[in-house]
């Protein structure tokens, strides 16, 4: 059986100012993308970690890294994203 206690369960938070937040939508919901795509720069963002897209202190996209592949990431917020469903 797995020990739990050896295995690295932190995530960590990504943040990225929204005018400087270039991605794909992969899913939208009335305009609004709910399922992004976006390139991975740091070679230290893992599956499960946080991405957080901010104007100011207004939270834009707030979900969990899915997947990552040929430097890209898949990030899904089906609740409270108000990024624009256009890809940027």
């Amino acid at each position: 059986m797995p020990d739990n206690q050896s295995q690295n369960i932190n995530s960590q938070t990504l943040v990225i100012d929204a005018d400087d937040f270039a991605f794909e939508t992969i899913e939208q919901h009335n305009g609004i993308a709910t399922v992004v795509k976006f390139k991975v720069e740091n070679p230290d963002v893992r599956l499960g970690d946080v991405l957080l897209i901010l104007s100011g202190t207004d939270i834009h996209f707030h979900g969990f890294i899915g997947g990552i592949e040929g430097g890209y990431a898949i990030a899904t917020d089906r609740t409270g994203s108000v990024l624009p469903a256009s890809a940027h």
